[in-house]
């Protein structure tokens, strides 16, 4: 999935802690294809504005159609039914905003532990423009291209508190920031190729037996061949989560800050960032004949707020679809 998509896309909260992975054994999944409109205002859209005529002009908004496809498979075994494969996206994920393609591996030992190994193929895939800072002429498109790993405790020792971290590459094919406007050293502190580091913590809050509250921190490292886009951000956020009959609801909330380490040499100025994000999903599971299929609606904004204008952007999208469980 594109990244101007991947800040939207969710579906709802993981369910309340359970004693299995699964209730059964063998192979269980989900798919789900959602319609809905997408609107994005950022200098950095590859469906935007092709050609800049300074970096002070505001960015355009591009709107459109979507369609997105979500899933995930999982085979369980184990006398316990302990131990599960699967491959896909993940609910507790794409519940706060992120999405991406995931194949590993849990294991529930016997404190309550459940220990989660995974890879993350695609995480970064998208298209980006070669150097975005390109005055006066038609800008190009290059792929960026990424791989995660990650490593999540959750219900530790039998507790409401997990713990993910991760470690992930990011590589762009065609790096040409800047190279039109500075010297070679100058542009190489724009350079976009990276390492990144996360620590997340969560705790699960319940408020009555149908709805809970997860409070989230986290922390986030990255380190850039270019120094100007090398930074830490700290991110809280709060999921809110409820199911009463065949209803199902989320809404995320959350609050990022980002500093840079050195100055961008075409702004002469450190970027610093807020980030604010809302995100909603709704689920209605049918009854009858029709009981392993759902109605679910998604709505998500996110603005970013830098000390640089030309990174300022905001995103909004809403989906309806149907899920089908199995």
């Amino acid at each position: 999935m594109k990244a101007q998509h991947t800040l939207f896309i969710f579906a709802l909260a993981a369910s309340p802690c359970m004693a299995k992975l699964a209730q059964h054994s063998g192979i269980s999944g989900e798919v789900a294809v959602s319609a809905g409109y997408v609107s994005s205002k950022s200098n950095f859209d590859t469906k935007a504005d092709k050609r800049i005529n300074g970096l002070n002009q505001d960015a355009s908004t591009d709107s459109r159609g979507v369609i997105i496809p979500l899933g995930n498979l999982a085979y369980t075994f184990g006398p316990e039914l302990d131990k599960q494969v699967y491959v896909g996206t993940s609910r507790e994920d794409i519940a706060v905003g992120a999405l991406a393609l995931e194949v590993g591996y849990k294991q529930q030992l016997s404190s309550g532990t459940i220990v989660d190994v995974s890879v993350l193929p695609s995480v970064m895939s998208r298209e980006v423009w070669e150097d975005p800072f390109v005055e006066g002429e038609k800008r190009h498109k290059t792929d960026e291209d990424g791989m995660a790993y990650r490593l999540k405790l959750s219900n530790i020792n039998g507790s409401n508190f997990s713990l993910d971290t991760a470690y992930g590459t990011r590589e762009v094919d065609d790096e040409l920031s800047g190279t039109t406007q500075l010297s070679q050293a100058q542009s190489k502190l724009l350079d976009r190729d990276l390492d990144w580091y996360l620590v997340r913590g969560s705790y699960r809050v319940a408020l009555n037996e149908s709805s809970y509250l997860v409070p989230t921190l986290t922390y986030t490292s990255t380190d850039a061949d270019g120094d100007a886009n090398s930074s830490d951000s700290v991110r809280a956020e709060a999921t809110y989560a409820a199911l009463f009959d065949h209803h199902k609801l989320a809404i995320t909330a959350g609050y990022t800050n980002r500093s840079f380490d050195e100055k961008n040499p075409l702004f002469n100025k450190k970027r610093d960032e807020n980030i604010y994000s809302l995100f909603a999903a709704y689920e209605y599971r049918l009854s009858g004949d029709w009981q392993d299929w759902s109605v679910i609606s998604l709505a998500g904004y996110k603005n970013t707020d830098s000390d640089i204008e030309f990174y300022d952007k905001s995103q909004f999208l809403t989906t309806v679809g149907m899920s089908y469980h199995f």
